[in-house]
């Protein structure tokens, strides 16, 4: 048995095309989709604070919807990320922390997710903004993702390891400039994994829905079981594995193959199914 406990789950889980594809009954309204997801997932990710800031209220709410034992991770707003005014960011950073207080208060955050745009390159500016932010950030639990290849250096793993921010550990298309998967650990209690589908046409179509736009076949699910997420689980506590190839409910159905093949691996996979799981889809 792997001593690392995974919690595996969706990067969002409002989607109505979900309702189609036949992962929510037919008439399931937006304000019941967490309670529904939640008897099938232990951990989400919240796609809304990417959008918006986050409203304590709303976030009290969500919370309130599944079990006390469900876990988020939150999206940094995208004006800290994506669309960075240089005169107001501390303050927005500010708000976004008052706003995932429930969760901070509850113990049910897993980490604030920093996405970062693949133009974000590492120039010294830029540097200097991120170490900023984490500073901002503070003593919350703060994943960091690259997307720009630039970021691949021992000396930005060994800077993100002294201040116990993880590194995401991403799985995409294989293009030129993307930042590569990875097995690096650079938090002993938190690995995140990230899996965007590997739709190399439409990765940068600019729409989302053809961007990940993607059904993993069980043997490249099982090839990240036997390597990466093995020797990652190896030196970590917890692992989170989030899926964002959501069109079609894509991302929920490859969730509940990963978590199959993690058990069978040995892995600790808390989940409110239990043991098994009925991903024996192959293709």
């Amino acid at each position: 048995m792997i001593p690392c406990q995974v919690w595996v789950g969706t990067s969002g889980y409002s989607y109505p095309e979900w309702i189609k594809a036949g992962f929510y009954p037919p008439g399931t309204r937006a304000g019941q989709m967490l309670t529904r997801y939640a008897q099938l997932f232990s951990v989400t990710e919240l796609n809304h604070t990417w959008y918006q800031m986050p409203q304590p209220e709303l976030v009290d709410r969500q919370r309130l919807a599944a079990p006390s034992s469900f876990l988020f991770a939150t999206k940094l707003t995208r004006t800290m990320t994506h669309e960075v005014d240089e005169a107001r960011w501390p303050e927005e950073v500010a708000t976004y922390r008052r706003g995932i207080v429930p969760l901070v208060e509850s113990r049910q955050l897993v980490a604030v997710l920093v996405q970062l745009p693949n133009r974000f390159h590492r120039s010294p500016t830029n540097r200097t903004y991120l170490a900023r932010l984490l500073d901002e950030l503070g003593d919350l639990p703060v994943a960091v993702e690259f997307r720009n290849a630039s970021w691949l250096n021992d000396r930005v793993f060994a800077e993100l390891e002294r201040r116990r921010v993880t590194l995401v550990t991403v799985d995409g298309p294989r293009l030129p400039g993307l930042f590569p998967s990875l097995d690096a650990v650079t938090h002993p209690d938190l690995v995140y994994a990230r899996f965007h589908g590997r739709n190399t046409q439409g990765w940068y179509s600019g729409s989302k829905n053809q961007q990940f736009d993607y059904d993993y076949r069980q043997d490249e699910l099982a090839e990240w079981v036997e390597t990466r997420l093995e020797r990652m689980a190896r030196r970590a506590r917890r692992a989170f594995v989030f899926f964002n190839n959501h069109v079609a409910a894509q991302a929920p159905r490859d969730a509940e193959i990963l978590e199959g093949l993690l058990r069978r691996q040995g892995f600790q996979v808390v989940s409110p199914r239990g043991g098994g799981g009925r991903g024996q889809r192959t293709r």
